[in-house]
């Protein structure tokens, strides 16, 4: 159980389904892999990393309203959705997200940093989530 309940519908899931908004206020929605960190201060939080120029980046940067639901890698959600509160964090958070993400995606996301460190890109990002 993660923090009493708040966030047991991710429990053992290895998928999220992140919505954020556009402008328009249409949903755009995107599987991630995520890691939870159920005793932060504040409350339970949902760490999620992309690149700093994604689309979900930027319209979290806009407006941090998102919604998240339990999902499999395909997106096809398996549970209920959540209304949340999404923040890109920098810092210590950006080492605890990666941390807790690389803990739960052994080897598949440390493969996935080799390909970064040999062909850099684009900067990396986390997110963290709350609920609303």
């Amino acid at each position: 159980m993660v923090a009493g309940g708040v966030l047991d519908a991710f429990e053992g899931k290895r998928y999220l389904n992140l919505e954020t908004y556009r402008k328009s206020g249409k949903g755009v929605r995107t599987p991630v892999w995520f890691a939870a960190a159920p005793g932060e201060t504040g409350g339970p939080k949902l760490y999620v990393y992309t690149t700093a120029d994604s689309g979900k980046a930027k319209r979290i940067r806009r407006t941090g309203v998102v919604r998240i639901a339990p999902c499999d890698g395909r997106g096809r959600i398996t549970g209920e959705w959540a209304a949340a509160r999404a923040e890109i964090v920098g810092g210590a958070g950006f080492e605890h997200g990666m941390q807790l993400l690389n803990r739960k995606y052994r080897p598949w996301k440390q493969i996935l940093d080799l390909s970064v460190r040999l062909f850099p890109r684009h900067q990396r990002i986390m997110i963290a989530i709350r609920r609303a």
